[in-house]
């Protein structure tokens, strides 16, 4: 399923990974690569894992390029991979996550980390979360040893619950000897499905501050205070929504229990884009 052009010659790469499709809430973990791949210098595309024969395509649908009228080409459904540098050698794997055999796509990824002898990986994504849009963005992380996790601080809650491909893929990169952390950014339940800049910006700091990765975050600030700006305009028109801020504001150092979290992710799920 792995299809590698040229496999990269990297010095103790870091793996990067944002699979969409489960829980990202606002965007936080597709952002931050988005952002991450601007940063990168020497970017070579060397591989991807072609999704059209196990996916769901009525939910991911592939896209297509017209041109002039005539001319069409077709974009299957991808999870892509990426190298590059940032202070230190890089890959980066993202995409929707597949619909079908999980078992064979980890097994591919986890081959390949092991081929690139990749030092470390993180996984990055967001949940929605019981929490004020105007705190600071709070960042929750797991790892596959707990020397790791002491290391990186933020201890997520226990869980017990659903989970998305790439839970499935940090435990197999642990098993596999390959430390592995999950960063989570937490993003107000009310705007869970509004692309946030400053959710995809935690993450980003958090994983400089991890790897050493060199990344300019500068550039994101501005769209940071514009966002912020945007909330507050919009619950100033939302009375009820006003209303629960200030609750949370009040709770702000209440940390969601498991149960909680798995509350506030099965209404994230059954949430659409216009109930935001």
């Amino acid at each position: 399923m792995l299809n590698v052009e040229r496999r990269p010659e990297l010095r103790d790469p870091v793996l990067v990974v944002a699979l969409s499709g489960w829980v990202d809430a606002g965007v936080a973990g597709a952002g931050a690569i988005a952002y991450l791949l601007e940063q990168l210098q020497t970017v070579r595309r060397f591989g991807r894992i072609d999704l059209s024969d196990i996916m769901d395509l009525q939910q991911v649908r592939p896209t297509v390029r017209l041109l002039d009228g005539v001319t069409r080409t077709i974009e299957w459904p991808a999870i892509e991979l990426v190298a590059g540098t940032a202070g230190r050698d890089l890959v980066v794997l993202y995409g929707p996550e597949p619909s079908t055999r999980w078992r064979t796509v980890t097994d591919e990824i986890v081959g390949l980390a092991r081929e690139l002898r990749v030092g470390m990986a993180v996984m990055l994504g967001g949940i929605p979360a019981a929490t004020s849009h105007r705190r600071p963005t709070r960042v929750l992380a797991t790892a596959t040893r707990h020397s790791l996790l002491q290391e990186i601080g933020g201890a997520r809650p226990d869980y017990s619950g659903p989970t998305g491909l790439q839970t499935v893929l940090q435990v197999a990169l642990g098993d596999a000897g390959i430390p592995t952390a999950g960063l989570w950014a937490q993003v107000p339940h009310y705007v869970s499905t509004t692309a946030s800049p400053e959710a995809a910006r935690a993450l980003l700091e958090r994983l400089r501050d991890i790897t050493g990765v060199d990344i300019d975050l500068a550039p994101l600030d501005a769209q940071v205070d514009a966002y912020r700006a945007r909330l507050e305009e919009s619950v100033a028109e939302r009375p009820d929504v006003l209303e629960i801020v200030r609750q949370l504001e009040v709770n702000a150092d209440d940390v969601p229990s498991g149960e909680d979290l798995v509350s506030e992710i099965e209404r994230f799920l059954r949430q659409g884009p216009d109930q935001a």
